[in-house]
């Protein structure tokens, strides 16, 4: 009865964009700035004073999120692990306990990100996504000498404390952002992935261009043969999680993607200082024509009505 209501829920939501309604249906909440990497992408790791919400703070920005019609709730950092939450002298809240509090809310599906630094088993998310930006020294260049090691020894020990569980337990999908220097590593990832029983899917990005770090976008060309070698592995069988609409959305012409900011409504997003905003932070950088999210070309596709990505998405999130 519990998913009936969900795929309710889901068909009117539809229903009512196309006349016109634009309630997001999947929120972003970043609960901490605090990291443990200093990666090339990232400028997080330079704050002097790393923001960290309180409990009852992500509740009332959960409660906002789920007023404004979403039900679908990512938890973003910093690092997940690193939050606690000391305000209550008798308990020390963690990450667990702001997973439970949205499920409790009403939130249909709740998925945590991690650069996987640090031990994440007896995770209560409905989804666990892991920051891997290639194998070995790819992967290293990009996030710190010795971050693979860790990485892939910490997902190595949750695929077996999963096997233990008699309880439904979350998959784990890696989430690569493609950029100039590690897309020649795409290939041997793909196989990295496809062959390690620890990992479920990956998921793929490509580098957004803010200006901090816009040296690592990548050319045009590139970008699109890359897209188009990733739907022959899919198509090959890959556990690649991008549907092939949603790949096609983020080709590139003249400079341009298919995935503007016009779809970008679907998601909302709450940042660490508790700021809020309706579209994604590309749109207020003003770099929604070079958008690399993966959701973006996810977001352009089901608004389209594309069969395989309405499909993977409901496999995804319900």
């Amino acid at each position: 009865m519990k998913k009936i209501g969900q795929f309710i829920y889901l068909f009117f939501w539809q229903l009512l964009s196309f006349f016109g309604r634009k309630a997001p249906l999947q929120s972003v909440i970043f609960i901490l700035d605090k990291c443990n990497l200093r990666c090339k992408h990232c400028s997080v790791y330079a704050i002097a004073k790393p923001r960290i919400k309180t409990l009852e703070k992500i509740r009332e920005e959960l409660e906002y999120c789920h007023k404004k019609g979403s039900r679908f709730v990512d938890f973003e950092g910093g690092e997940l692990y690193l939050w606690k939450d000391e305000t209550d002298l008798e308990h020390t809240y963690t990450i667990n306990d702001v997973v439970d509090l949205a499920h409790e809310i009403g939130f249909y599906s709740v998925t945590i990100t991690t650069n996987a630094q640090l031990p994440f088993i007896d995770t209560h998310a409905d989804q666990v996504w892991v920051s891997m930006d290639g194998v070995n020294e790819w992967h290293d260049k990009i996030r710190g000498e010795g971050t693979f090691q860790r990485l892939q020894a910490n997902i190595h020990q949750y695929g077996e404390w999963r096997k233990k569980q008699s309880r439904k337990t979350a998959p784990i999908c890696v989430n690569m952002v493609i950029n100039n220097i590690n897309y020649p590593c795409l290939e041997e990832t793909l196989d990295y992935v496809k062959n390690n029983p620890d990992i479920d899917q990956i998921s793929i990005n490509f580098h957004t261009p803010f200006e901090e770090t816009k040296e690592l976008f990548l050319a045009e060309d590139i970008r699109n043969s890359i897209i188009d070698k990733l739907l022959q592995y899919k198509h090959r069988g890959y556990p690649i999680m991008n549907s092939y609409s949603g790949l096609k959305a983020m080709k590139m012409k003249d400079g341009k993607t298919l995935c503007t900011h016009k779809h970008c409504w679907m998601t909302n997003f709450v940042f660490s200082d508790g700021s809020t905003a309706e579209k994604c932070m590309g749109f207020t950088h003003n770099v929604c024509d070079s958008c690399g999210f993966s959701m973006g070309g996810e977001m352009y596709a089901v608004r389209h009505l594309k069969i395989d990505t309405l499909l993977s998405g409901l496999k995804l999130r319900i």
